[in-house]
């Protein structure tokens, strides 16, 4: 009867797990013949709102007769266009998405089409599905926030989601603790800007919140998805050194290593800054691995700037690098900036970064050869028939072992 497709980031992941729940609840289940599909749509790029809209559109061609649903970031902007071009019965934002099942209900009563979307998502407070759901893996993605208020001149995401809203902190316990009865061992913090988590609260910061859960008994592993280096404040550091169960890997956005390109792009920090953060959480984390976001292509960037940014990411030594060519939306301050980057150049500075970070990878996974490190075991690997799994460091090791041992921790030497 049901069927939920979830598009885009780790958030989309989690609130399609939690909706899944409410569902549930209400006594639908999954079927290879859906009656109802909720599509959990993605706007971060061209790319992303493409995607969605094909999906969307396959789903209705494939399935005439079901209910279709279309929620998220791609709706939140294209609302109509979903209900009439691509003939959704059901459409929602990124608001009202509790209400979901409810619209459904009104839908089978009476056959017209919904429409809920709140033209201005960032007057809310964060939106609590009231639910506990059940990860579809052995790592469970714990949602903290909703938004973001940093207003880079390239991303829509703040128009889209709202600003920052933080989760209330005591779900948050709730749900982490039950999921360690569950047998959970690893959690992973994630938000639309995570570490956002605590702006719109008194007394509450990130790095509060972070030293609440790496305490509760039973958490072998917290990791962080995606941390900015201003968010990364003394406390945090703090807390590196003093807890072994946050793991010992860092996802930190850089998008240009050229100063002049990160003003352009409304960042909030410099070159500088971000180099001496990352020293100093070497310092109490020697062996940590740093993994980053860069943006190519941006308006203007010259081969000069390109080359900084190159340079740049060697000197800090990154352990991977995930790679994107600067995709123009429209609504944001770099839509009309002059100066746009063709299509050619972007695709080959791309190429350029994605060896650099082959070779990163290799240098920083070259440190461990011989080592044994504590792997949770997640899934057998179809092709070689190995179990596989993610250190602290996010190395992912493999082993031939059977399949008893998939959530469990075992120590595999690095080769």
């Amino acid at each position: 009867m049901l069927k939920f497709i979830s598009l885009g980031c780790k958030v989309n992941s989690y609130e399609s797990n939690a909706l899944k729940e409410l569902f549930y609840k209400e006594g639908f289940s999954n079927d290879t013949k859906p009656d109802v599909i909720v599509i959990n749509t993605c706007s971060v790029t061209s790319v992303a709102d493409q995607k969605s809209r094909q999906i969307v559109r396959r789903e209705r061609r494939n399935n005439p007769e079901a209910v279709i649903v279309v929620m998220g970031c791609f709706s939140q902007k294209n609302g109509e266009y979903a209900l009439k071009e691509c003939h959704a019965d059901i459409v929602v934002g990124t608001s009202n998405r509790n209400k979901i099942v409810d619209y459904v209900k009104t839908y089978l009563k009476d056959k017209k089409p919904i429409i809920a979307i709140d033209e201005d998502p960032r007057k809310f407070d964060y939106e609590s599905f009231k639910t506990i759901a059940i990860p579809e893996s052995t790592r469970a993605y714990i949602k903290i926030e909703d938004g973001c208020n940093n207003f880079c001149t390239y991303c829509t995401i703040p128009y889209t989601r709202g600003v920052a809203r933080s989760r209330d902190k005591d779900e948050i316990i709730d749900e982490i603790n039950f999921l360690i009865k569950e047998g959970f061992l690893e959690f992973v913090l994630t938000g639309i800007h995570t570490a956002h988590y605590g702006v719109d609260l008194k007394g509450m910061t990130f790095s509060d919140l972070v030293e609440e859960i790496v305490k509760l008994p039973g958490l072998y592993r917290l990791r962080i998805s995606s941390i900015e280096e201003s968010e990364i404040d003394d406390h945090f550091i703090e807390l590196l050194k003093k807890y072994p169960n946050i793991a010992n890997h860092l996802h930190m956005p850089l998008q240009s290593g050229s100063r002049s390109v990160l003003q352009r792009m409304g960042r909030k920090y410099k070159t500088e800054d971000f180099i001496n953060k990352v020293n100093r959480i070497r310092k109490v984390r020697p062996d940590i691995a740093i993994t980053t976001d860069v943006i190519v292509g941006f308006p203007g960037e010259s081969d000069e700037e390109f080359n900084e940014t190159y340079e740049f990411i060697k000197r800090v030594g990154f352990a991977e690098l995930h790679v994107f060519p600067f995709s123009a939306r429209e609504g944001t301050k770099a839509y009309s900036f002059p100066n746009q980057v063709s299509p050619e150049i972007k695709d080959k500075r791309v190429q350029i970064l994605l060896e650099l970070s082959k070779d990163l990878e290799k240098q920083y996974k070259d440190k461990f050869i011989g080592k044994s490190l504590e792997v949770i075991l997640e899934e057998r690997n179809k092709k070689t028939g190995l179990l596989s799994g993610f250190t602290s460091n996010y190395l992912k090791l493999s082993a031939d072992l059977p399949d008893k041992y998939i959530g469990k921790i075992c120590k595999i030497e690095v080769r």
